[in-house]
């Protein structure tokens, strides 16, 4: 409900605004509020810790590059497809379970595999009427759950060392805000940074429930199984779909194909966790 949530409220910003925006206000908001919980309540011991080498990598790759792809996507296709395409991490989970780790997973793995595809062609469809997004756009959200998938093996690796949610969420927000700056002022893109106030409330609001969202992640990865976790975290797309035909009516063509493939993304999801 977290990342919908967010999604929907990024969405309202990039009107009068970027992704470049968006994502500094998270990483910003995310590193003070998790930060200042830390030095209040914890010892910094952790730095020391070999652990901090899977943040770090993570945080590279996510929430950076898999955010930054993600919220392309709802800029070119809107959050009511972006969402449920995001959610097809489950997909490559079983895709690298088989053919990299020689896993057998069970008929129940192959049906919700089927259904995520299937999914994919219905969300991916376009309706008469709907001409202002290309196919090849559907890439960036697709792009941004592989990344995800990767992302958070290696957490779960990280975890086991140090398992504690607010370390995890400060080491990979760090890492992805020196390298969102990094790239921003070498390319001289610094201008991507003004945002008006409507935009600002909005991408503040989406950072809030983004830190809390990131906590949660965190704190399942620590406690369940990475097999289980993953699909859990990807019934996002019902809540994407549910929010944006509350709030988002007036942005975005939301039809029958979309309602439909997040519904079958989802099936597809809770099979392959009861395999």
């Amino acid at each position: 409900m977290g990342w919908a949530g967010d999604s929907v409220l990024v969405r309202f910003g990039l009107r009068q605004s970027n992704i470049f925006a968006a994502m500094l206000v998270s990483y910003a908001v995310s590193i003070t509020c998790v930060w200042s919980y830390l030095i209040a309540t914890t010892p910094l011991d952790f730095l020391k810790s070999p652990a901090m080498i899977y943040y770090g990598i993570s945080g590279c790759i996510q929430p950076l590059l898999a955010r930054a792809l993600f919220y392309e996507g709802i800029t070119r296709i809107g959050v009511a497809r972006a969402g449920p395409l995001r959610g097809v991490e489950p997909f490559f989970a079983a895709l690298v379970a088989v053919t990299i780790f020689n896993e057998q997973p069970g008929w129940l793995v192959y049906l919700g595999t089927t259904l995520i595809v299937g999914s994919l062609w219905l969300i991916s469809g376009k309706q008469k009427g709907d001409t202002n997004w290309r196919l090849i756009d559907t890439a960036f959200p697709i792009s941004a759950a592989l990344i995800s998938t990767i992302s958070q093996t290696l957490r779960k690796r990280a975890l086991e060392s140090i398992p504690d949610p607010f370390v995890a969420a400060a080491g990979v927000a760090t890492v992805s805000l020196i390298l969102l700056l990094m790239f921003v002022f070498t390319t001289g893109r610094t201008g991507q940074f003004r945002m008006e106030r409507k935009s600002f409330a909005f991408f503040f609001a989406a950072a809030m429930i983004a830190v809390v969202a990131q906590i949660f992640n965190f704190i399942a990865l620590g406690r369940g199984q990475l097999s289980v976790i993953i699909p859990l975290l990807n019934t996002t797309p019902l809540f994407t779909v549910f929010f944006s035909l509350l709030f988002l009516r007036d942005l975005e063509i939301i039809n029958s194909r979309i309602i439909l493939g997040a519904t079958f993304m989802v099936a597809g999801v809770v099979f392959i966790t009861v395999r």
